[in-house]
């Protein structure tokens, strides 16, 4: 188990807030491997309940954004496909990678889905050298063979909170 700092912390995204959550970026070549925040805002309007969108704090300062999703059918036209939680959105602003903050939030979000009930997380990631499978496999995470258009799947199971 790891140790959160306390200065850590997620927090809604608010208007007191929105112009810092806009103006976090990655390095430059990231790009093409996350979508911009003002994206996944908008991605989480139109879905409502379903998408989780928090910044990422230290001390209070945003350091990152990251959105989940909650009980989504991937392919409701497969039988016997089940709900999924997860991860859909991970940005650490590119002056703070390496922090510690995306397993910060990833943990934050594996969290959430086993306190709303969940037992496993999924994500979607860009496959690839540049990609962060081996970031998630070191947090557990194991590819499931499935896509979601052009991402990998990958899923983690959840001990039961208790």
């Amino acid at each position: 188990m790891s140790i959160t700092p306390p200065a850590l912390s997620l927090a809604p995204v608010t208007p007191e807030n929105i112009d810092a959550a806009l103006a976090l970026r990655v390095r430059p070549g990231q790009e093409g491997l996350v979508a911009p925040v003002v994206k996944s805002l908008a991605e989480a309007y139109a879905y409502g309940e379903t998408a989780w969108p928090r910044l990422i704090l230290d001390g209070g300062r945003p350091v990152g954004f990251v959105m989940a999703f909650f009980d989504i059918t991937f392919y409701p036209d497969r039988p016997g496909d089940l709900p999924r939680s997860g991860l859909w959105r991970l940005l650490v602003d590119a002056e703070r990678q390496r922090g510690g903050y995306g397993r910060f939030a990833v943990e934050q979000v594996c969290a959430e889905i086993r306190r709303r009930g969940g037992t496993r997380a999924t994500v979607t990631y860009h496959p690839g050298p540049d990609g962060p499978a081996e970031f998630y496999a070191r947090l557990g995470f194991r590819p499931t063979g499935e896509t979601s258009g052009d991402q990998a799947v990958a899923e983690r199971d959840l001990p039961p909170l208790g």
